[in-house]
């Protein structure tokens, strides 16, 4: 049996959970809306405040979608009711970050400034203080949608080994080199 495909999913109050024709799951909460498409061999019962995912054989293809379902449902409970929180920080000399009208724009270090127009689900907020480096902040109820913007935001400017200089997340340990004089 899959370890997280078994574990029932409970649901905080205020969320409820409808299963709709063509095996669609709805779940609304108080900061929203999301719905998932399951595969129709997966069965979704909710019973009470406890939802549970259920597969009809031990193929591995039915193996593979328990758990994969079960999570996607689980990440949907928990952004209608609490929602997602990413937090990024722009390490380096000069890199600013400002949002106007769901706009987010940075200046990177490249010649021209860098704008990235935000889907309306995600909302974003960049906050500069002196002698620190900008944070920018993105929130949203679509865990796979912020992951993605998030992606995005860092792809723009990677943080580099030698220096640190790029986008990171905030709190995450990067990898650094030695310099020149290592190697000697």
């Amino acid at each position: 049996m899959s370890r997280i495909g078994k574990l029932p999913v409970n649901l905080p109050a205020g969320v409820t959970v409808e299963v709709g024709a063509g095996n669609v799951v709805s779940v609304k909460g108080p900061l929203g809306q999301l719905s998932q498409a399951v595969d129709p061999d997966i069965k979704v019962s909710v019973d009470g405040d406890v939802l549970t995912v259920t597969r009809p054989t031990d193929q591995p293809r039915h193996r593979s979608m328990h758990g994969l379902y079960r999570a996607l449902i689980n990440n949907m409970v928990v952004g209608v009711s609490k929602g997602y929180e990413i937090k990024q920080e722009l390490v380096g000399v000069g890199f600013k970050a400002e949002v106007v009208n769901g706009v987010l724009q940075m200046s990177l270090g490249y010649s021209h400034d860098v704008y990235l127009m935000l889907p309306s689900e995600v909302k974003a907020e960049a906050l500069t203080d002196r002698k620190a480096n900008p944070i920018v902040t993105l929130k949203s109820i679509d865990k796979q949608l912020i992951g993605q913007v998030a992606a995005k935001i860092r792809s723009l400017r990677k943080p580099e080994p030698y220096k640190g200089k790029g986008i990171k997340f905030v709190g995450e340990q990067l990898r650094r080199k030695a310099g020149k004089s290592a190697g000697k």
